[in-house]
Order: C-alpha cells, then structure tokens, then sequence
C-alpha cells in the first residue's frame, strides 16, 4: 500500500466514536489546521500556534489531507506532524500538483510531457514566547521549511535557479476574548524570508531575482461558536520568474472541529495567475486528526 494512503486511512481511524479519549490537555482548538505546507496554521498562512493539544508536558501529533482544486490545477497535499511540550512542532508534507493544462500550454515551446509537480516540504517551528490565550501579546513562533522538488524537469525550463530551498519565518497570533459580538477573535500575522516561486513548486528564484525577499502574510478568524471558525488569510508572494508574473494568495474559510481528534476546513481561493494561466480560483477542502 502506498504509504501516503496508509496516511489517510490513519487520519479517518482517529475519528472514530473512540476519539473520547484524552489526546491532550490544551484548550479546544488551540491548535489551528494544517497549512498546504505542513505547518499548524489556517490553510494558506502558519500561525505560531503548533498542532495537536499538546500541553507543557505532553506531546501530541497530526495527520492531514487536503485538495485544491482551481480553474486548471488541482493540488493535494498529504501532512504530518509531531509537537513536543507544546515547545516544538516538527512537520513533513508531500505536495503533487496536476499540471496537465501548463503542460498543454508549454510542450510545443518547450517539448515538456511531464504531467504533475511533487515537492516534499521538512518543517521545524518552536514556540518562542507567549501563550495565545493569556499573554498580552500573545504567542510568538520561528519556523523554517526545507523544500525540495522530485523532478526539476518545467521548473528549469521556465527559468527557475534551484530545485531545492528554505523559507524562514516568525509568526504572532492572539486569541481577543468577546472582541466582536460576544465572539472570540483570533489574530495572525507572518513575516516569511523566501525566494520560492508558487511556494516552491515551480523551484526558487529565477531571472528576475534570486535572493530572498520578506513577505507579509496574515489571518483572522472568528469563532461563531466553540466548533466553528470563520475567517480570511492574504499570503504576499515574491515575483523572480520572467516567465509568468506571480500574484498574491488570498482565500476565505469555515472551518469545523466537532471533536478533539478531527478538524475540517473549507474554503475559497484565489491564487490569481500562475504560470502564465489567469484567474486561478477554487475551492479548498483538509481533513486533519489529531492525536
């Protein structure tokens, strides 16, 4: 069996009515989602909240499966994550990306036949100060995500430098108790040091710039109540390649944690152009447990 649908099968054995039982002791849904990289955070953008319930003392993991599915790409993302001691979360996700109307798009210039885009993406992030909850400035996080390509086959083509590469980052978030409505407010923003091109998949840097570059990203979400959570992230994105003008990420989500061990999100996205194809918006939709 391929052991990315072992994976899955895991994810939905954690939901079964068994999921009573304690998987540690942190506040419901303190642990946000998982990101399309990995990482714990809302889908787009990782908070520094690290995944599971894992408290000072415990340690706790996660399993996720997510799609994308725009105008003429789908991505799936297969993740997993540890936290120790509510002190250190270490992730690895498996991104593939369908590519079949780029392909149809490039093969006569560049004779590309390759159909799909795989990274995988090793993750590390460690609480630094804080609590999300309690503290007057909230949680703060420093994560780094190593990102390598398995074939470099179109990204070399379209004028990417490397195959492989590493996106630093720091992120806030805060928990604002009866902000608006009554309702609890939860406040994200991230400052990323990147030179990835549509976050890795199409390789890193490029022709127009090679270096790294800050991007702002951010999130806000409101809980409606203590199983759902509505909200918007906006992910700045660097411009390197000559090839394809690269835009900003922005999507708008619900998501949905009846239990301790499963959180659902879905959501709208816009992923503006990529790779020379315009207007790439859809639907996103992740499965996570949590042990």
């Amino acid at each position: 069996m391929n052991p990315w649908s072992l994976i899955g099968l895991t994810v939905c054995a954690l939901t079964v009515p068994a999921a009573q039982a304690d998987i540690g002791s942190r506040i419901w849904a303190t642990g946000g989602v998982t990101t399309i990289e990995g990482s714990a955070g809302g889908g787009l953008v990782p908070w520094a909240l690290l995944g599971s319930y894992a408290s000072d003392q415990e340690w706790g993991g996660t399993l996720a499966l997510s799609r994308v599915k725009t105008d003429d790409y789908t991505l799936s993302v297969t993740g997993v994550g540890l936290n120790w001691h509510n002190r250190v979360e270490l992730t690895l996700a498996r991104q593939t990306l369908d590519l079949d109307s780029l392909v149809f798009t490039l093969k006569n210039g560049f004779g590309l036949e390759q159909d799909e885009l795989s990274q995988d993406i090793l993750g590390a992030k460690v609480r630094l100060a804080g609590d999300v909850l309690y503290s007057p400035w909230g949680q703060w996080s420093a994560g780094v995500q190593y990102k390598r390509q398995r074939d470099f086959t179109v990204p070399e083509a379209i004028g990417a430098r490397d195959d492989s590469g590493t996106d630093v980052y720091l992120g806030g978030s805060k928990l604002f108790f009866a902000a608006v409505f009554d309702r609890n407010l939860l406040v994200n923003a991230t400052a990323r040091a990147t030179r990835a091109n549509q976050g890795g998949l199409l390789g890193f840097g490029g022709d127009r710039n090679n270096g790294y570059q800050v991007m702002a990203e951010g999130s806000v979400g409101l809980f409606i109540n203590r199983q759902w959570l509505v909200g918007a992230e906006y992910r700045q994105k660097p411009d390197n390649l000559g090839f394809a003008t690269e835009d900003d990420w922005w999507d708008l989500f619900v998501a949905w944690v009846p239990d301790r061990r499963l959180a659902v999100t879905a959501a709208l996205v816009n992923l503006g152009d990529v790779a020379t194809l315009e207007s790439q918006q859809g639907v996103y939709l992740s499965l996570q447990g949590s042990f």
